[in-house]
């Protein structure tokens, strides 16, 4: 990986009175959410969090309602002041930061989208993209310069006068979302930002956060409940299950190898074909098969390699990093489109 541009370490977040003292007691530390709350009234949102977050990856936390993912990222801000650990953005851990250290990272180094908006109504979609620009004390000709960029950026050239009760759920985001990147910062963090949004309207929100990312390489971490979502944006994803991760991989790890049964199950109705690569299915290459056959990456989804199969009289060569590690053939593929396990070389791993 990557240099990280955040790092969480030992990351707690108790509500309730003497919540301070639970993440430094051995035997109340230990205890499940349900045991904690009875035997000291205190509820442990965030338990013991770590992870690295990489320069220019897309991190999603997701999980179900109450699993904590919306406290963790608020945390990572300090929108939610976290009870203890630390949360290291850019090399300065942010638990350790004065108000106005604190305010100056929050303009300078992230920018957050959230759910419901928070877009100004008495504010033009212009003067809103500008807000944070504005605070910062940058003078108006550059502030509107800079805003009208990151509005064409964001699909809304031509609704800089408008109000936001004139816009759509979907175009209000883009307000949202073009506020988030005026101000430049090195991190961008989500939380639930599509979820009432329209299917039609949220797949559009989702393909312009891939593109901007694409274009801009921007640092970003994506909260939300919905697992495709999470498959479709997410480089790696951590799913949480009352305050703590129960896994950390790519969507072809979470998929394929999947920690305990609560991950299987919540990855049981993904169709393999469309996040598996062919690593996860390759075979150990056979005696007989040609030197010269067709040759696909082990990191391929199976999905894209339906066609170069069923066209190929021989069986299919995958190679990694230059070596070839195995190989695939038509009952590898059909055994997966009929939703069998990984039985390959990744899967024996």
């Amino acid at each position: 990986m990557t240099s990280s541009d955040i790092s969480v370490r030992n990351l707690w977040k108790v509500f309730g009175a003497g919540g301070a003292k639970i993440p430094l007691d051995p035997e109340l530390s230990a205890l499940p959410s349900s045991q904690l709350l009875e035997r000291t009234g205190c509820v442990a949102a965030v338990k013991n969090m770590n992870f690295d977050v990489a320069k220019g990856e897309v991190f999603v936390i997701m999980g179900l309602s109450g699993s904590g993912k919306s406290t963790l990222i608020r945390c990572l801000t300090r929108l939610i002041e976290p009870t203890s650990g630390s949360v290291t953005i850019g090399g300065r851990d942010i638990l350790q930061a004065r108000p106005a250290e604190l305010r100056e990272l929050r303009r300078q180094k992230m920018s957050m989208v959230f759910q419901h908006f928070g877009l100004l109504p008495h504010r033009t979609v212009l003067d809103n993209v500008a807000y944070g620009l504005q605070i910062r004390g940058a003078a108006k000709n550059e502030r509107y310069a800079r805003s009208r960029e990151v509005i064409e950026l964001v699909g809304l050239k031509g609704y800089e006068s408008h109000f936001p009760e004139q816009l759509s759920g979907g175009m209000q985001q883009r307000v949202g979302l073009a506020r988030a990147l005026a101000g430049d910062p090195d991190a961008i963090l989500f939380d639930e930002p599509f979820s009432a949004l329209d299917p039609l309207i949220r797949r559009d929100m989702q393909a312009e956060v891939i593109r901007l990312h694409k274009d801009m390489g921007k640092t970003m971490v994506f909260v939300t409940h919905d697992l495709s979502e999470a498959l479709k944006l997410g480089d790696r994803i951590l799913i949480m299950r009352h305050g703590e991760a129960v896994q950390c991989g790519t969507g072809d790890e979470l998929v394929g190898s999947p920690a305990n049964d609560y991950i299987a199950d919540f990855v049981s109705e993904v169709p393999r074909s469309d996040v598996l690569t062919l690593k996860w299915i390759a075979d150990p290459v056979a005696a007989g098969t040609p030197g010269d056959a067709p040759v696909l990456s082990s990191d391929t989804i199976i999905r894209d390699a339906i066609s170069t199969v069923m066209h190929s009289s021989s069986p299919v060569l995958v190679e990694e990093s230059g070596t070839i590690m195995g190989q695939i053939d038509r009952d590898s593929i059909l055994s997966v489109l009929h939703g069998a396990v990984p039985h390959g070389t990744r899967a024996a791993a």
